[in-house]
């Protein structure tokens, strides 16, 4: 009897033992999360409790938008405690988190918002040009980041301002996807906007839009000139009016005119000016012979001037050519001007030397003191009859069957 009852024990024993053992297991790896704040300003510090029953020390894991990272936890009694790193939580968004545990799954988010106080403004604006008239604009952007240059939350409140000639406007903007934006139209007048913004009492730095006149209308033109002989000394000073934009605005300084000239040989001539105070001025020497300019100005692919004619006088009526030292050498004046002064100097001569009736050779020369002189050298021309056509000013004179030796 006893025996069986031996027995008894002993099965009893062995049908037991696997299940306090699983008892024993499962009490043994109990792991609880004592921390249950989800919600932290960027900064602060973050540390993260579990209640473990064993010695283990399972490694947690954590990532956010900028990296992710392995962190040990710290022993006290039947608790682990593992404190993020400074360079995670002072990152705002989300923060993802498991435990590496294999018997037990725990993972978990924290959220890290951004500090409510605003340490710098980033600011950007552009173009820093615009036209006047109302429809062209420019971009404010503003980001209010906090002391870890955090984007502040979302609906954060920033004021843009703007003052422009006489009138200051205010107008309250807020932040959308992390930036908070104005368009800033221009005037109808041209002049310089100041431009700033403001977050809960930061303010940012001072901007400045320059706001130019529109395109230029048409314009006219009108020409000076000391007198209106076709001299080839003296200036002829062409000037546009005040060039203004359709709302009336005199158009930036530097803006580029060019004069086109159509000569009587359909010869076409260019000289250009920038306006200063709205007002373009270009130069020409006068022609040395009688002619009539046809003058008009644009601003390319903008606006053109009216056209208007400029006649040049006969300067030289007549000169003389002296034929000396065997023919070989040409004196050409005195050359004299419309009252009968020496011409300038720098009148330019032209001689055509012919053989045989065939061009063979063209000297030119300015002229200096009121003469010009060319010397035929016998190494180069030699004895024989030549034809001669002297060409100064418009005027041209032939001399025949002229014999060097």
């Amino acid at each position: 009897m006893k025996l069986t009852y031996t027995y008894l024990f002993l099965l009893s024993l062995i049908l037991t033992s696997p299940f306090a053992v699983a008892q024993q297991n499962k009490t043994a790896k109990t792991i609880k999360l004592l921390s249950t704040k989800t919600n932290y300003e960027a900064g602060q510090v973050i540390t993260l409790q579990f209640s473990i029953n064993t010695q283990e020390a399972p490694l947690l894991y954590c990532a956010n938008s900028y990296g992710s990272t392995l962190v040990t936890a710290t022993l006290k009694k039947n608790t682990r405690e593992y404190l993020i790193p400074k360079n995670i939580t002072k990152k705002t968004g989300l923060i993802n988190w498991k435990l590496l545990n294999k018997s037990h799954f725990l993972s978990g988010q924290i959220r890290i918002n951004p500090k409510q106080e605003v340490a710098t403004m980033e600011t950007y604006i552009g173009p820093p040009s615009i036209q006047a008239g109302g429809t062209d604009y420019t971009m404010l952007v503003v980001i209010p980041t906090d002391s870890l240059d955090n984007p502040l939350a979302e609906h954060t409140l920033v004021k843009a301002k703007h003052q422009f000639l006489a009138s200051e406007e205010t107008h309250d903007i807020f932040t959308k996807h992390l930036i908070a934006y104005k368009n800033i139209n221009s005037k109808q007048e041209s002049g310089r906007m100041l431009v700033s913004s403001e977050s809960l009492g930061i303010n940012s730095k001072e901007f400045t839009i320059n706001v130019a006149a529109a395109i230029p209308t048409d314009f006219s033109i009108s020409a000076s000139r000391p007198h209106e002989y076709a001299d080839g000394n003296q200036i002829t000073t062409f000037s546009t009016s005040v060039i203004k934009d359709k709302q009336n605005n005199v158009v930036s300084d530097g803006t580029f005119v060019t004069f086109f000239i159509t000569n009587q040989k359909q010869d076409i001539l260019k000289t250009t000016g920038t306006t200063i105070d709205g007002i373009a001025q270009s130069k020409m020497i006068h022609p040395d012979f009688k002619d009539t300019w046809s003058v008009k100005a644009y601003i390319e692919g903008m606006s053109e001037s009216n056209t208007i004619l400029l006649s040049y006088k006969q300067v030289i009526e007549d000169f003389e050519v002296l034929f000396s030292n065997k023919n070989r050498t040409l004196t050409v004046g005195p050359l004299q001007s419309f009252m009968k002064q020496m011409i300038p100097d720098g009148l330019q001569v032209k001689l055509n030397i012919y053989n045989n009736g065939a061009l063979i050779n063209t000297l030119i020369k300015t002229s200096f003191n009121g003469y010009v002189s060319f010397n035929l050298k016998p190494a180069i021309y030699k004895n024989s009859n030549y034809d001669f056509s002297i060409e100064t000013a418009g005027k041209t004179k032939e001399f025949n069957t002229k014999k060097l030796w």
